[in-house]
């Protein structure tokens, strides 16, 4: 399924992109596989041990990072709630088994201010751990540490129609049918759903709503940031197969056919004027822009953080890297995190 596929079924049922992971979330994963030394109360690091019963010395009580566990049902979008805490700036551990949590707590402490902020998805993947996840919220307690628990809950219903939309077992129904798995996860859940600080139900929501929601707690008052990638290509070599948006540039002249300007790119100042100084060019740039600033408060509206933008022309060496180059520079003047990426250059 590709991913314009995936938001096609997110839109007409909420059933939430997690399920198609769902193969992921069985009993067999290398999460429930891990040694039994996962549970000890120390790790070795580089041959020294890193306890997870102290806190760490020398480390200033600021600098332990804020921690979000996110939990719920299978099905209920836990990956999509943690995806969009990592395009937020957290760090995200998935699958964690809870008796790790603190020493993973403790390594951020320890990296500097590097790490403020961990997020850690703990579901029935590490059900053998789970009964550990008391103990280990018992001992951030006592640290010190700020942390909250988010539970994705969602009806018997919606899981079983997201479920059966991407055709895979629930990872807990065995030989039984969904909803018997769905039965034995809601136990299994129970305590920390009554502990949770805070539960989404997802029953009726589709991503870009539940993405909201994260949004909302933990966003701040700051608007979720865009990140733009401003691409040149030539159209000679093939459309990129992850742009959003597509420009096409063939309607200014090309320098290749100005023989002092051929050897040259988009990148030479002289290359830049010409392509500027032709009938449309600067009148494009600015539309363009204009149109962009339009669809970027559309795309953070809808929880889109990612935008790639194609520029093409012909070989991708001169009109489509001049215009990148400008187009990008006005975006990061505007605030947008952008980064220039010249796919065909040099390539001719």
């Amino acid at each position: 399924m590709t991913e314009r596929d995936a938001e096609h079924t997110a839109r007409r049922d909420p059933a939430f992109s997690e399920t198609q992971g769902a193969s992921q979330e069985t009993p067999d994963e290398a999460g429930q596989d891990q040694p039994q030394q996962a549970e000890a109360e120390a790790v070795q690091e580089n041959g020294a041990e890193v306890s997870t019963d102290a806190t760490p010395a020398g480390v200033p009580e600021a600098a332990i990072p804020e921690l979000v566990i996110i939990s719920g049902m299978s099905g209920a979008g836990r990956s999509t709630a943690a995806k969009c805490l990592e395009d937020l700036g957290w760090f995200v551990v998935d699958n964690l088994p809870p008796a790790l949590i603190p020493t993973m707590v403790e390594l951020g402490a320890r990296s500097q201010g590097n790490v403020a902020r961990i997020a850690v998805v703990v579901d029935v993947r590490g059900r053998r751990f789970f009964d550990n996840l008391r103990e280990s919220l018992a001992d951030l307690d006592s640290r010190g540490v700020t942390r909250r628990i988010v539970f994705l809950e969602s009806s018997d219903d919606a899981l079983v129609r997201r479920f059966e939309s991407v055709r895979r077992p629930h990872p807990l129904q065995g030989d039984g049918r969904i909803v018997d798995g769905i039965a034995a996860e809601r136990e299994l859940l129970r305590e920390l759903r009554g502990d949770a600080d805070l539960v989404i139900d997802t029953s009726s929501l589709n991503v870009h709503e539940l993405r909201a929601k994260m949004d909302a707690q933990f966003a701040g008052e700051e608007e979720p940031e865009l990140r733009a990638t401003v691409m040149s290509f030539g159209f000679k070599y093939g459309l990129p197969v992850d742009a959003d948006l597509v420009a096409d540039m063939r309607f200014l002249p090309n320098p290749h056919w100005v023989p002092e300007l051929r050897p040259y790119t988009g990148l030479n100042e002289e290359v830049s004027a010409y392509v500027f100084n032709q009938p449309g060019a600067k009148e494009f740039l600015d539309r363009y822009a204009e149109l962009l600033r339009l669809i970027a408060t559309g795309y953070r509206r809808e929880g889109k953080r990612y935008v790639t933008i194609a520029i093409g022309c012909t070989g991708g060496k001169h009109r489509s890297v001049a215009v990148s180059e400008k187009l990008a520079a006005r975006l990061a003047a505007e605030g947008v995190e952008t980064v220039v990426v010249h796919r065909d250059m040099g390539r001719e």
